[in-house]
């Protein structure tokens, strides 16, 4: 993600320093996303020694769509290098590797809702949640670091809460400026929704279920997406300028074009302009 939101550069995955937490801990099943099903813990059969995929150029052509939509927003390297301070799990304790598992998903939770904070704190028009937002992003970086038996147990759903809550203030003192009643499409299901050329111009789609929906030509400027699934949604020609709460993983997942307007936040996909 672009460096101009500030305090996001521990944020995005570093294969290099990470010991291929994803392609180990966790599960995944065959289907569009994945060519064969594999259970949490053991490491995919593409995985090489070295950490690395062995077929990372081929992942689309290959069925693996689904880990090139994938991003754990720094979590690998955090718990490959500090939390286990640079243990292998190939070469360390079963103990060990079982714990490192256990506790990689709790951390990308983490993280995850360090990327929001990061982006709500470079909104204008959250100035006075501010110092609430510094506090609980600190409480959360602390919470990161905690020693692997403390993550283990740590109730990362009732964190998460919090944090919710104060991103959807955020949220709304973001979206108040939007001349309009706005409909509130929170966990909306809009599974394949003809949303062609629509205007949701400040609308909360927070959770919603988006996937192939057709949004092409839509207008979501300054949309709260957090949360919301969309993939295989059509984003050809739609404009997402201003929209907040969108993550890499999300634009990935989706379709676009040329003509789709982003957010600086995320970058470009590269397969939108192959059409896959």
């Amino acid at each position: 993600m672009p460096e101009h939101i500030a305090g996001t550069s521990d944020l995005r995955g570093d294969c290099s320093r990470c010991f291929g937490l994803c392609c180990v801990a966790l599960p995944f099943a065959a289907s569009a996303d994945f060519a064969f099903d594999k259970s949490a813990g053991k490491p995919c059969v593409n995985l090489r020694g070295d950490h690395r995929c062995g077929i990372h150029a081929e992942l689309r052509p290959k069925g693996f769509t689904g880990c090139t939509v994938y991003d754990c927003f720094g979590a690998g390297q955090k718990v490959s290098q500090i939390t286990f301070g640079g243990r292998d799990w190939r070469t360390g304790s079963k103990a060990d590797a079982r714990r490192m598992f256990e506790v990689f998903p709790v951390v990308r939770q983490l993280h995850e809702l360090l990327r929001y904070m990061a982006e709500a704190l470079t909104l204008p028009a959250v100035r006075p949640l501010r110092g609430e937002l510094r506090a609980l992003r600190e409480e959360t970086e602390r919470l990161t670091r905690l020693a692997p038996e403390e993550l283990a147990t740590l109730d990362v759903a009732a964190h998460r809460e919090d944090v919710s809550q104060l991103l959807l203030r955020a949220s709304e003192s973001a979206r108040a400026g939007v001349r309009g009643k706005r409909k509130d499409r929170r966990g909306a299901d809009l599974l394949g929704a003809r949303l062609k050329g629509a205007d949701l111009r400040g609308i909360s789609l927070r959770g919603a279920c988006l996937i192939a929906a057709d949004l092409t030509g839509a207008d979501l400027r300054g949309a709260d997406l957090i949360g919301a699934d969309l993939r295989d949604a059509d984003l050809t020609d739609a404009d997402l300028t201003g929209a907040f709460f969108l993550t890499q993983p999300q634009v990935d997942a989706a379709r676009g074009s040329a003509g789709t307007r982003l957010p600086g936040s995320v970058t470009r996909p590269v397969h939108w302009a192959a059409g896959r």
